[in-house]
This record gives C-alpha cells, sequence and structure tokens, in this order.
C-alpha cells in the first residue's frame, strides 16, 4: 500500500471538490514564516508535522500561532522533531478555523464482503476505534451504481447535519466516493470534518493507495510510505520482509506458517522483531539474500521454520549456511531451526554440520529461541 501524506491527500481531495483550509507546505522555518507575512496562510494558523504515524496533537507535532514569529518558532520546533521513528521533514500550515461540530467520514474496502463500505460517525476528532460501534453508520456501496442519494440522506442523519452543512455534504460524499474510485484507494478517510458556519471543511486527509493499481498511477511511485530502508531493500528483491519492535528474527515459508510462528513466539513470552516470508522459493541464492536482509537488521536470535512442501528442507540449509558464511564472525547471532518435510533429514544433517540448532517440535524449538533471546537482551 501507499500512504499518502496529509498534505498529499488533500492534493487528492482538492482534486476531487472536497472542501479544504487554505493552507500550504513547508520544509523549513524560513518558509513557513514567508508563507505567513506573504498572507498564503492566514492567521491564526495550524503547524502539523507530515508523518504517517497517528496520534500528532498529543505527541507535540502539531501546534498553533497567532504571529509570523510564532509560526517560525513552531517550525523549528517540530521540523526538529522525530515523531516514532520518522524525521519529520516537511509541515503543513493552515489557517485555523472556527470549528462548530467534528464529523468523521471515510470510505474503504470491506474485504469480507468484496464491497466498498461509507462509514460515518458524528463522533470525530478522536480515533475512530475508540468511538462506540452503535455511534458508527456502515453503508456497503455497490460500485455499479455508486454513491446513491439515499445513501447521502443516510449519512446526512447519521451526522446529524440540517440546513448549509446538510447540502455541504453531497458534494463532500460525491468527492470522497469518486477519489476511492478514481484513485484506486484502499481508504479515504475525514477525520475530522468540521462543521464551520453553513459548510463543512476536511481538516485531515488520509489517503492509503492500493500497491497493485501503481502502475495505474505514476504519480504515486516516487512517495515514500511507512517502509523501513530494510523494507524498501526487501520490496526491490521481492522479498515479503516487515520490521517490528522485537528482538527475535523468524525465518518461515508461507502466509500462514509465518504468522503462527509469531503467535507461537508471543505466546511464549517472546518479541518478535522482524518476520521474513521466504515463499514457495527453494532458490539457496534466494534464501541467502534473504538471510544477509535478516542480518542486516540484528536480531538477537533468528528463528528458522520451514515446512517442505514445495521448499526442500535441504536446499534452504545450504541458502542458510551459505549466508552465514558472509555474515562477518563479530555479527553472528544464534540460529533456531526447525524444519519438517520434503527432505527434511537432508536439510537437518546440513544444518547440525554447521553448528546451527535444530528441533523438530515447534513448541520446543520457539522456546529455545526465546531462551536465547533473552540471554542476549
Amino acid at each position: 500500500m501507499v500512504k499518502l501524506a496529509e498534505w498529499r491527500g488533500k492534493e487528492v481531495f482538492r482534486k476531487y471538490g472536497i472542501p479544504l483550509p487554505r493552507g500550504h507546505v513547508a520544509r523549513s522555518d524560513d518558509e513557513a514564516e514567508a508563507l505567513v507575512r506573504a498572507g498564503t496562510v492566514p492567521l491564526p494558523c495550524v503547524i502539523k508535522a507530515q508523518v504517517l504515524a497517528g496520534g500528532r496533537g498529543k505527541g507535540g507535532a502539531v501546534q498553533f500561532a497567532t504571529t509570523a514569529e510564532e509560526a517560525r518558532a513552531a517550525a523549528r520546533q517540530i521540523l526538529s522533531l522525530e515523531f516514532k521513528g520518522e524525521k519529520v521533514r516537511e509541515i503543513l500550515l493552515e489557517e485555523k478555523l472556527p470549528i462548530a461540530r467534528e464529523l468523521y467520514l471515510a470510505v474503504t474496502l470491506d474485504r469480507a464482503k468484496r464491497l466498498p463500505v461509507l462509514i460515518a460517525s458524528a463522533q470525530g476528532g478522536v480515533e475512530i476505534e475508540a468511538v462506540e460501534d452503535a455511534q458508527i453508520d456502515r453503508q456497503w456501496i455497490h460500485p455499479f451504481p455508486g454513491l446513491t442519494g439515499f445513501e447521502q440522506r443516510r449519512a446526512a442523519e447519521v451526522l446529524r447535519l440540517s440546513g448549509g452543512p446538510a447540502k455541504s455534504l453531497a458534494p463532500v460524499l460525491d468527492g470522497l466516493w469518486r477519489a476511492f474510485v478514481a484513485e484506486d484507494a484502499e481508504l479515504v478517510e475525514i477525520n475530522p470534518l468540521a462543521v464551520v458556519g453553513e459548510g463543512l471543511v476536511a481538516l485531515d486527509a488520509k489517503v492509503i493507495i492500493e500497491d497493485d493499481a501503481a502502475f495505474r498511477h505514476p504519480e504515486y511511485s516516487e512517495i515514500r510510505d511507512d517502509r523501513t530502508p530494510l523494507e524498501e531493500i526487501a520490496r526491490e528483491k521481492d522479498i515479503a520482509f516487515v520490521q517490528l519492535d522485537g528482538n527475535i528474527g523468524v525465518i518461515a515459508n508461507g502466509a500462514g506458517l509465518t504468522m503462527a510462528t509469531l503467535d507461537v513466539l508471543q505466546e511464549l513470552g517472546g518479541r518478535p522483531g522482524i518476520f521474513l516470508d521466504l515463499g514457495g522459493t527453494d532458490d539457496p541464492k534466494k534464501v541467502t539474500e534473504a538471510f544477509l536482509l535478516m542480518a542486516l537488521a540484528k536480531p538477537k536470535v533468528v528463528f528458522l521454520n520451514i515446512f517442505g512442501g514445495v521448499t526442500r528442507c535441504d536446499t534452504v540449509a545450504n541458502g542458510l549456511v551459505a549466508a552465514l558464511q558472509q555474515v562477518p564472525a563479530g555479527q553472528r547471532f544464534p540460529i533456531v531451526a526447525r524444519i519438517r518435510g520434503n527432505n527434511e533429514a537432508e536439510g537437518t544433517a546440513i544444518l547440525r554440520a554447521a553448528g546451527i540448532t535444530s528441533v523438530p517440535q515447534l513448541k520446543d524449538s520457539a522456546q529455545a529461541a526465546v531462551d536465547l533471546a533473552r540471554r542476549s537482551a
């Protein structure tokens, strides 16, 4: 998926006629001050860090200014932050509006029903997960007729809108739906959608574009998202690789086995930090590439859990041993392996000959990995 920063999401919204505050993106405190002095951003204004993580308001990544000097100081402070592991490189300055109410509105994909769903709540401005389910309305949209008048009227009722704001809702909904379809989005979200006077304004924008539609949207090809540098390298090599915040590296084959491995480690008190899915490959070169990528993440221990169906255990073992030979002695870490299935005996023999612990039972092997990680912590 491609997650757009707020300012880029608002550019998408602007394209489809969704009302927005006046504002501009900046990348330095000089630029922020100049935008305010030129009147491009009216005062008072809000300055927001352009990061992909949520919770900016509570984390000091959103500030207000009533003068150009205050805007400059706030910009300098925010641009010096590293917010939830992401360096702030851009800020968005926008006019501060008199908000009467804050609402929530989104269109996303319900994969279970295989339909887009319009989500609306009269309680916006907070994490939607914290709102009681009874306060959230969902309408599943048939893609052929699209968003109909009936669904728009129901949304207005749910949001408790009348008069001018109710009339303003139709173009907002229309723009949100058109953006979702035309941009091949997984999610288009406004939180909050503010009632300002007799109209509505999108104060925030969250837009996620579907990766598989990227060939239709070259304009998003250079946009950074929440992948780490190692995840970016893995993507280029077509390796399924995800970094978490634990200290145990996991190499498995197949999404189901990988997720089950993570669950077992968690149940035993372990902290998976990196997981790498080999899929169906048993190419030693590919296994070597994958393991060397894992080594760059510097886990305390690596747990290898392979089921040899299509994949051959002996070729995975050969790839692992070949990779180990390329890791400098001072950077090596313990490995616990569990390999079962096709050519299991041969693979186990290869690993043990290389001094790698091989345990046949899942719980026992996972426990061994957890124990090693604790001793290395």
